[in-house]
């Protein structure tokens, strides 16, 4: 007999492929940032620009860039 698993307990339930390697640094960047404090938007921005993880099109994490690739995410 299979274990039988509640869906909300299963972290990636969501997920349609595995993460790329960027997509992976990205959310071991986050959860670091999360991790030393920040809890508005504005102090995720400046810990993410404190890292090495650089949005795909470079430059600064601004709160746009941040929004929205959140939402393209699914997050």
């Amino acid at each position: 007999m299979p274990d039988y698993r509640y869906p909300y307990l299963d972290p990636h339930q969501s997920r349609t492929a595995e993460p790329t390697a960027w997509q992976q640094e990205l959310a071991n960047a986050i959860e670091s940032v999360f991790t030393k404090g920040a809890r508005e938007l504005d102090e995720v921005v400046a810990g993410m620009n404190k890292t090495r993880v650089r949005p795909l099109d470079g430059g600064d994490w601004t709160e746009e860039k941040f929004t929205t690739l959140m939402r393209e995410l699914g997050a």
